[in-house]
């Protein structure tokens, strides 16, 4: 386990009476540590086509549009013969946060799903495979005869995007291949709202079997909220879902605001802390939000400038570490927020995979709590059984700055770790 951000390993693994152990040992780590998820695995395909191949198609220019799966197959081979593809990227935002996690936290993560059972080299499945990190296992994932999904991005010469989505069997996972062990031994289950879309699909059953098994054992889940237009649709199921079983609801304000109808960022976070224990809200050029409970009489005051907006002196106690609601004796809600990490990149060339990447430091840093407390279980860091083991205000600093890393490349995938070093950025920006 490769620990958040840029701090020594002393704030990590401090010695005095209570942490009797050799440090060498616990930087290398003997814990097995990891977290698991499941995605609808999908191939993102960008190609730059003539607007007649839009029309040979059938494919309504500037528009997202279901594709059956003979369309998907017949336009693949057209692609490929034509060398007109410019890249196939690995997509699906569970695949692409435990593809980061792994990258982050140099560390194993489990991902559930399915993968097309015949893979030749260079196809799509193919290229999926080769873009995840070797630390992603899959090991669990479901064969299948079929494809699995293939989202086609085609770029006509005036600059237009047409999208053509073919599912294939990425809604066929089987409850079946869902292992409560697995689950159990995890530090997080991550999830996404998609699955959930549909409850005639396999793949809807296996999560909610996933999600229990977490419950059962004591396991933060994650939901991510996938689009505004899905969580309108399936907003009071998807309302019960998080209260029954969720930890941290991780969305943008568009997404929201469709939960709970609030459009200001921060009291839609309010709202949703009535359902679940953390919210991370992922807000483009604002920054992002990250909110939850801790205990009141240990609540921590901020060193930094006190704001208000819809909640008057909201950050004031930022610097608190999260607890879930049901281990507070008087619960606290508190917000902290971040604006852009060096105001953003100067070019920002990809917004797909940005919330991902945030989601992922939050991860890392829930995930790095379970392994120090496994490994220093009488460190003070653990007299409660905090949710992270930075304050709010720190893990808000690294989702900040695992997104900009995301937004300043053209994939949606982290294709390295963040720098050891960093001239550009001060110090203090960690160790406040």
């Amino acid at each position: 386990m490769k620990f958040p951000g840029r701090r020594k390993i002393k704030h990590y693994f401090p010695v005095n009476a209570d942490n009797r152990f050799d440090r060498e040992s616990t930087t290398f780590g003997h814990v097995n540590t990891y977290i698991c998820g499941i995605d609808q695995n999908m191939v993102d395909i960008y190609a730059h086509v003539d607007d007649a191949i839009l029309a040979d198609f059938g494919l309504t220019k500037a528009a997202s549009q279901l594709i059956d799966n003979d369309t998907a197959n017949r336009l693949y081979s057209f692609l490929q013969q034509s060398g007109t593809i410019d890249n196939q990227y690995a997509g699906g935002t569970i695949g692409n946060t435990l593809h980061n996690y792994s990258i982050l936290a140099d560390d194993r993560s489990v991902q559930f799903g399915v993968m097309s059972q015949n893979i030749r080299v260079g196809d799509y499945a193919y290229g999926y495979l080769c873009n995840t990190s070797s630390k992603v296992d899959m090991t669990f994932l479901q064969p299948v005869e079929g494809a699995i999904g293939r989202c086609y991005t085609l770029i006509t010469p005036d600059g237009e995007r047409t999208f053509g989505i073919s599912p294939g069997s990425m809604n066929d996972l089987s409850h079946a291949f869902i292992p409560e062990q697995v689950i159990a031994g995890s530090s997080a289950l991550v999830l996404c709202a998609y699955t959930l879309g549909d409850d005639s699909l396999p793949i809807y059953h296996a999560t909610h079997k996933a999600a229990k098994a977490a419950s059962d054992h004591d396991i933060p889940v994650v939901l991510t909220l996938g689009t505004s237009m899905l969580v309108e649709n399936i907003r009071e199921p998807l309302k019960q879902f998080i209260r029954d079983h969720v930890t941290l609801v991780a969305m943008n304000e568009e997404e929201a605001q469709a939960l709970t109808g609030q459009t200001d960022p921060l009291l839609a976070c309010e709202a949703i802390l009535d359902l679940a224990d953390m919210t991370l809200l992922t807000a483009g050029p604002e920054g992002l939000y990250l909110c939850g409970y801790t205990e009141t009489a240990m609540a921590r005051e901020t060193d930094n400038p006190i704001r208000s907006a819809g909640i008057s002196d909201f950050n004031r106690f930022e610097f608190s570490r999260p607890l879930r609601r049901m281990d507070c004796d008087k619960p606290m809600k508190i917000y902290s927020h971040i604006s852009p990490y060096m105001g953003g990149p100067e070019k920002i060339r990809n917004t797909n995979g940005a919330g991902d990447g945030a989601l992922s430091a939050v991860i890392h840093d829930i995930a790095a709590n379970h392994f120090h407390r496994e490994v220093l279980p009488t460190s003070g860091k653990h007299e409660r059984p905090w949710l992270t083991y930075s304050s709010f205000s720190q893990v808000c600093k690294y989702a900040n700055r695992v997104s900009y890393e995301v937004l300043a490349q053209s994939s949606p995938r982290l294709s390295r770790a963040l720098p050891e070093r960093e001239d550009s950025l001060e110090e203090t920006y960690w160790e406040r």
